[in-house]
């Protein structure tokens, strides 16, 4: 009752509202409503309507009832009569009492108890954006349909907004195509909608409709055309658009130029990008961003790393963008302590380890060699989502810690995380590193229960757990019952086990499929022929080999690498370009001497040359790893961890040496191959010599 009354006096000329009040006065001395007579008082004054007559009627009125806060936003001065200021933002959706699907405000104004304008609608339609409301979204833009205010073009360009907020485009452009009037507002809306729901080509087509009917972009409309266009299949779409940017004059602005940056970034096109950076008049943490995030994501970890003091040095502040970049860029260069210093850098600036940037962190302790660094920023998370538990999964398969992932996993199930296809594929690595042939088994079966479909790389990896298990025979059964047909990369799968195990016969089965469905991959030409190699047909090595020069296949060649302060010493077989070539090798043979006496035996049969055996055993000695491994012993403090990075699978002798150098030099050495980490540590490995 009180809310029609004041809108009835807020309403009414200047000449009833005296009526009004006085009305309002008696209904408040008969105890029909309750306020502070010195509100009254004080806003009659403010107003010219005080009377003799009002002032002792409201002195006599009781003091309950309407609070100060809510009287005084009635009166507040609005010229086009707002009635929202008198509804809290609490309640713009707040549910209705009187009908099940409706909202108290919607309500009210059907009451009457209040007037709407659009300012409402529009304060209503933003609530629902801010917190995703669609159905809200809905009810309200069908209330303002039948509203007097319904053509008003600012409120139908802010549903639009709600509805591509709201992720529900079908309803945007269904409002869109309505419209009967339409502005750059209206194209920009649907067209960024688009484009920030992950559908670039209906962004992209708006875009000649809307300059054939004379509308100028805007720097909004370039932005999110730009982003569009950095989804495309090409760059022809950027570049067009570009072009546009210089004809309407947008060249310069730092919202434009940034996104033009990002977009050639996304296609490699670091030369354009460039020429746009340094072209820029003002820069923005966007354009930095860009160039550090195109860097990072080729692996160019050392230009990322210098573009990012570089964009501190010109006064501009990391963002959380810039620090997972550049956490990437560590990661992929296996940057410890440069990633170790920027991650004290970052927590000083008063950043935090929100989701986003912790996982990155985390990915790049586990990726530089420590999964004790990545354990704790797993721990301290303010909040883990389905990449930080898949992170820490992947760093423990990684790592050879298969009964930590396991129970890990077990864990987030336990919370409610619900799993992933990512997750699934990193226990089941797991499985397969650690030979928990039953849990790998039972974990395959699971992703069933959570509508989990298996991809290629699931059947891989169980493919790769039985046959790493010796297990060959139910290996190959699986793939012939599998309801995909088999790919190169399953049979890979077998035939590095069959070489694990010496079956010849299966593995020269399995060697031939790969080749048939993949001929461009060298690996499985190498691996069949030295099976062929080494049960001694000669004809058939000589058949692969031709075979691999016709198609130009080149065998990769192995090589290893350790970083030094900050520079990486790379060493191939054999190698003897090395500065310190000679030292290396009178350092190696002290060391070899060393851990044979402590029991070490070369096994030649990794070497496949036909040679004698005391050459055979010269060629195993020669290794781009132990040649490493004695540079990085000669090189660094008596006690220091070594890390070693191998761009091939290591040897078995090589394997078995640096676990008697870690027992008699008594340090602790991490050798990353392609498939995983080996910590070497008292003349044992993390695999368990299952690898």
């Amino acid at each position: 009752m009180f809310i029609r009354a004041l809108h009835h006096v807020r309403s009414a000329s200047s000449s009833s509202r005296l009526f009004s009040f006085e009305a309002l006065v008696q209904a408040i001395k008969h105890g029909e409503l309750e306020i502070s007579s010195g509100i009254y008082q004080e806003h009659l004054h403010r107003r010219g309507l005080s009377s003799p007559c009002t002032i002792a009627s409201i002195s006599t009125s009781s003091n309950k009832g309407l609070s100060t806060s809510a009287f005084e936003a009635f009166f507040e001065d609005n010229e086009e009569g707002d009635a929202s200021c008198i509804i809290q933002e609490k309640d713009y959706l707040r549910k209705s009492h009187n009908s099940k699907e409706g909202l108290y405000v919607l309500d009210l104004i059907d009451q009457g108890s209040i007037v709407p304008d659009h300012t409402l609608y529009n304060k209503l339609l933003k609530k629902c954006t801010d917190l995703g409301k669609l159905r809200e979204g809905r009810m309200i833009h069908e209330h303002f349909l039948k509203s007097k205010f319904k053509s008003d073009v600012f409120t139908l360009n802010t549903i639009i907004n709600m509805y591509t907020k709201c992720g529900s485009l079908n309803d945007a452009k269904k409002m869109f195509d309505e419209m009967p009037c339409k502005d750059m507002v209206t194209w920009t809306a649907l067209i960024s909608g688009y484009s920030q729901n992950e559908r670039p080509e209906e962004a992209l087509a708006l875009f000649p409709q809307m300059i054939e009917l004379g509308l100028k972009p805007n720097q909004f409309t370039f932005g999110s055309l730009l982003k569009a266009s950095g989804s495309a299949t090409t760059d022809t779409p950027g570049r067009q658009v570009h072009a546009f940017v210089v004809n309407c004059g947008y060249s310069s602005d730092v919202y434009v130029a940034s996104s033009l940056v990002d977009m050639y970034a996304r296609f490699d096109r670091i030369k354009e990008a460039q020429i746009v950076f340094d072209g820029m008049v003002s820069k923005n943490e966007v354009s930095w961003n860009a160039l550090i995030a195109f860097h990072a994501r080729k692996g160019e970890g050392k230009d990322a790393l210098k573009l990012f003091w570089r964009m501190q040095r010109e006064g501009f502040k990391p963002t959380h963008f810039t620090y997972a970049s550049v956490f990437k860029a560590c990661a992929s260069t296996e940057s410890l302590e440069q990633g170790k210093w920027i991650h004290a850098h970052m927590l000083k600036s008063g950043g935090k380890l929100i989701a986003f940037v912790g996982n990155t962190i985390l990915d790049m302790y586990a990726k530089a060699g420590s999964i004790e660094d990545a354990r704790k920023i797993f721990n301290r998370l303010e909040s883990r989502d389905v990449v930080s538990w898949n992170s820490m999964l992947t760093g423990l398969a990684q790592h050879g810690k298969a009964r930590e992932a396991v129970e890990r996993f077990e864990e987030m199930l336990k919370i409610g995380v619900p799993p992933n296809y990512i997750t699934f594929l990193c226990v089941l690595t797991a499985c397969s590193h650690g030979g928990l042939v039953n849990e790998g088994l039972y974990y395959f079966e699971l992703m069933k229960k959570y509508n989990v479909e298996p991809h290629v790389d699931h059947y891989v990896t169980k493919v790769d757990l039985l046959g790493r298990a010796g297990l060959l025979n139910k290996a190959l059964d699986f793939i012939k019952d599998m309801p995909i047909e088999p790919t190169s990369a399953i049979w890979g799968a077998l035939l590095g086990a069959c070489r694990m195990h010496k079956n010849t016969e299966l593995g020269i089965f399995a060697g031939e499929r790969c080749i048939e469905l993949d001929h461009t991959d060298s690996g499985p030409h190498i691996i069949l022929s030295n099976i062929y190699a080494s049960i001694g047909r000669l004809s058939d090595v000589a058949r692969v080999r031709k075979r691999m020069r016709e198609i130009g296949l080149d065998k990769e060649p192995g090589n290893s690498w350790v970083k030094i302060g900050n520079a990486d010493h790379v060493f191939v077989a054999n190698d003897d370009a090395h500065p310190l070539n000679e030292e290396i090798r009178k350092m190696w043979v002290k060391v070899s001497e060393k851990i044979k006496q402590a029991g070490y035996v070369p096994d030649t049969s990794h070497v496949l040359a036909f040679t004698d055996q005391q050459e055979r055993e010269a060629r195993l000695q020669v290794h781009s790893e132990k040649l490493a491994l004695a540079f990085a012993l000669l090189n660094t403090p008596p006690g220091t961890r070594i890390l070693i990075l191998k761009n091939i699978r290591v040897c078995g002798d090589c394997h078995s040496a640096i676990k008697f150098v870690s027992k008699v030099m008594e340090r602790d050495i991490i050798v990353r191959d392609t498939k995983r980490y080996h910590h070497f540590s008292g003349g044992s490995c993390s695999c368990k010599d299952y690898w």
